[in-house]
């Protein structure tokens, strides 16, 4: 069948499937629909990863891409993930748990990937603004599930103030990253002097900070974003700005000790504190906890946590924690060269469990809260090598003036130091936030790099 020009009306379909743009294209489009989904789907984002690389293959220059994985950023994660597979021969786990301890690392395999896609893509910056999007909606939602907590998508065993999807480690990981990435963009268009694009991004910067001081914020949030913003101001503020913004933030922090802004949410949104509590029937220290700042009420666990395990034996996260750090570095010890394999982790400390000095009450989990004990266990300081080497080549990849080079290094310093606490670079969520985040702002800055290079020689 054809048209009046004796055309096939598929003709237009099939030019459009052999052009190599439109699969480009297509390839971005999944990307940004991975980063809207990110914050709010495990699933969905897994759907997208897979159409991305689907879409990716058909107009693949093999020689080039096969070219690009010589470079070390590239290099190293296929390192670490070919380390993984090959630490499962000298394991004990069974062939099961082996396997599946090694699927984390498979996600790092997108890196050469996104590498090597947006150093051709002009549409980085894009799936960098779906990601604010999509957390600013998700911290929307939150204000509203701490007004209205049956808005909430988490079962009632689950449901925490603010939560809306997901957990509150997860949306403070989110938060901190977008609050913390806007202030580049922001004194960039202050010193242009464009005020009112400049005032929107920091109305919603402070928005994401206000949610995690009085809604919920995890510790790791808490320790990390002090750093991060002493990280940009020493990057890109003169001494007079930093000293303004260290005195801005002690004020802050005293308003937010010492002002009764639970007491102030109550009234503006009665009985919504009782309501939530009452449904999940909670403790009367959680109780304390809806009524009082999520900050203030953060700091306050740190210590109480502490003494609770030290003093009584109760179990805590803190608690836990040390536990698991203890017991992480007997078996390092053990096996400090190769570790004692892929997946052994959750044996070793099944294992421990049975000894008498274990803490009472301590749940067994199968790693121990911490990225690089984590590999260590595994694969003693041959993983700890090939880990830090990763975070090394990408942060020195990122090194330099310009909006890319900010959300990479922001990304990659983000998960060092949330690291310390948890073994994100494993976790699904943070850690696609960083294969995400270093693979697509690497790829820009390489085309940057490849651009100044282009007209260098041309200029020669």
């Amino acid at each position: 069948m054809t048209d009046i020009a004796g055309h096939s009306p598929f003709g237009g379909l099939v030019r459009l499937l052999r052009d190599p743009a439109s699969w480009m294209a297509a390839v971005d489009v999944f990307a940004i629909l991975t980063a809207v989904a990110l914050p709010f789907s495990t699933s969905l984002t897994a759907i997208f990863v897979v159409a991305m690389l689907i879409a990716w293959i058909p107009f693949l220059d093999l020689r080039a891409f096969l070219h690009s994985l010589q470079r070390p950023i590239a290099a190293v994660p296929i390192a670490f993930f070919a380390l993984a597979l090959i630490g499962t021969l000298w394991s004990d786990a069974a062939w099961g748990t082996r396997l599946y301890a090694a699927s984390p690392t498979a996600k790092l395999l997108m890196l050469p990937v996104l590498f090597y896609h947006f150093e051709r893509s002009e549409r980085g910056v894009w799936v960098m603004v779906a990601f604010l999007v999509s957390c600013t909606l998700m911290m929307i939602l939150s204000w509203a599930v701490t007004c209205a907590p049956n808005l909430t998508m988490k079962s009632a065993a689950d449901a925490s103030r603010g939560i809306f999807v997901k957990n509150y480690i997860d949306q403070s990981q989110e938060f901190t990253l977008c609050a913390v990435a806007l202030a580049y963009p922001i004194i960039r268009l202050v010193r242009a002097g464009k005020f009112w694009l400049a005032t929107a991004l920091g109305v919603i910067s402070l928005c994401l900070i206000a949610n995690m001081v009085f809604v919920v914020v995890s510790r790791t949030a808490l320790v990390t974003v002090p750093i991060l913003l002493a990280m940009f101001g020493l990057l890109h503020l003169r001494l007079r700005s930093n000293l303004l913004m260290l005195g801005a933030a002690v004020v802050l922090g005293l308003m937010v000790w010492f002002i009764p802004f639970g007491t102030i949410w109550s009234n503006i949104a009665p009985n919504a504190c009782e309501r939530l509590a009452s449904s999940l029937d909670m403790s009367a220290a959680r109780r304390e906890m809806l009524r009082s700042s999520s900050l203030k009420w953060t700091l306050k666990t740190f210590s109480r946590d502490y003494e609770l395990y030290e003093q009584e034996q109760t179990p805590t996260s803190v608690g836990e924690r040390l536990t698991y750090w203890k017991y992480a570095l007997k078996f390092i010890a053990d096996a400090p060269l190769i570790g004692h394999g892929t997946g052994s982790s959750k044996g070793l400390f099944e294992q421990a469990a049975q000894e008498s000095d274990w803490a009472k009450g301590i749940r067994v989990f199968p790693n121990p809260h911490n990225q690089t004990l984590n590999v260590a266990i595994q694969w003693g300081v041959l993983g700890v090598v090939v880990l830090y080497a990763m975070w090394f080549t990408h942060l020195t990849m990122f090194w330099g003036e310009g909006f890319s080079n900010w959300i990479g290094l922001l990304v990659v310093v983000q998960n060092f130091l949330t690291s310390a606490f948890n073994s994100h670079i494993f976790d699904f969520h943070e850690g696609w936030m960083y294969v995400l985040g270093v693979g697509i702002a690497g790829g820009m800055v390489l085309k940057s790099k490849a651009v100044v290079a282009a007209g260098g020689a041309a200029g020669s």
